[in-house]
């Protein structure tokens, strides 16, 4: 696909079925998100693919720290859902703090832009997705099995697989006089 059309017609699908992408393909996905713009060439990210028996292990997380949140059971019915997705990719920022010409804050853009470019290129190679959070992302149970350190922040869980029914929307178009200005 063109970039230009992959990036116009870009879209989220939570409806996803097996399969998902295989070794060489996630190769090629990460490879891919390694080439976002990085100040520092610090690579402020680590990526984690779940899959398989790890699901499994990622709801019974999910559900300890909502559990432990005191979600209500509508985040329940949720995690049911994620989990049963083909992959999931879990996208950490590893903030260092002691960078100083390169802020937390843009360390923290750095993985976001990765973890569009994981998207970008899964899309590419046929596999639908969606980038989600929710309040689980800050649960002391997936930020110690996502091994992170005080300052990371979980910034992604993108679900990925192929589209359980291929609908074919025209794409909307934005109306850029809303967020585009000269100066």
């Amino acid at each position: 696909m063109n970039t230009l059309k992959l990036l116009q017609t870009r879209r989220s699908n939570k409806k996803l079925v097996a399969p998902a992408p295989n070794p060489a393909q996630l190769e090629q996905i990460f490879q891919a998100a390694l080439r976002t713009p990085d100040h520092g060439k610090l690579q402020p990210y680590h990526f984690i693919v779940i899959e398989k028996e790890g699901l499994t292990r990622l709801a019974t997380i999910l559900k300890d720290d909502a559990t432990a949140m005191n979600l209500d059971e509508r985040q329940f019915h949720k995690i049911e859902g994620i989990c049963q997705k083909p992959m999931i990719i879990g996208v950490v920022a590893k903030i260092d703090e002691q960078v100083e010409k390169v802020p937390a804050w843009e360390q923290l853009v750095t993985a976001g832009c990765a973890a569009y470019g994981i998207q970008l290129a899964a899309q590419d190679l046929g596999f639908d997705n969606v980038w989600i959070t929710g309040k689980w992302v800050n649960g002391p149970a997936l930020r110690q099995a996502f091994n992170c350190n005080e300052q990371d922040e979980i910034v992604a869980l993108i679900m990925l697989g192929t589209a359980e029914e291929r609908v074919e929307k025209e794409p909307k178009a934005g109306k850029l006089e809303e967020f585009v200005s000269y100066l």
